[in-house]
């Protein structure tokens, strides 16, 4: 009986932890309408704020820094090409504005979770120039396939002659 009572307890909590990251990952907005802490609306974070179109892609921070906002959605990112300075410190902001999704970036051990409601943050430096591929490496729907990213790395020179709209877009370069 004892040994019963036991192994049903360990399922019992398998299964708590289970269902405790699958909530987190895929019903924080529906926490956060609730009250269950402070986040962005999914639904509204295009019309205003921090992720607003005008707002996304590479800007300049005061202490010479880059920040990087990214918006994932089925089954794009946007933008879906950035271009930033190698040997400067690039902070990348991501958030989703419908489920999960991974960007990924090619040949670097560099991964950000988007989570709708969330903006998950991480801060990295490239040493060197050149292009890389930013798949989706969270299966997100039917369309997952043929989600991708470019991010562009060039020098810090050509970088700073560069317009503010060529740098979310490796097209105008």
């Amino acid at each position: 009986m004892r040994q019963k009572l036991g192994f049903a307890i360990s399922i019992a909590m398998v299964g708590c932890i289970i269902l405790a990251t699958r909530f987190y990952e895929v019903d924080l907005p529906v926490w956060h309408f609730f009250g269950g802490g402070t986040g962005i609306d999914p639904a509204t974070l295009h019309l205003g704020g921090e992720f607003v179109e005008s707002n996304l892609g590479t800007t300049r921070e005061s202490d010479g820094s880059f920040t990087v906002r990214i918006l994932a959605q089925q089954y794009v990112f946007v933008p879906q090409c950035v271009v930033v300075p190698s040997g400067v410190p690039v902070h990348f902001r991501v958030t989703s504005a419908d489920q999960v999704h991974l960007l990924k970036i090619s040949d670097t051990d560099f991964s950000l979770k988007a989570v709708p409601g969330a903006v998950s943050e991480v801060t990295t430096e490239f040493a060197k120039a050149g292009t890389f591929e930013a798949p989706c490496g969270e299966f997100c729907g039917a369309g997952h396939f043929a989600m991708r990213a470019r991010l562009e790395v060039v020098s810090a020179n050509e970088f700073t002659g560069m317009h503010a709209d060529q740098r979310r877009s490796c097209d105008s370069r």
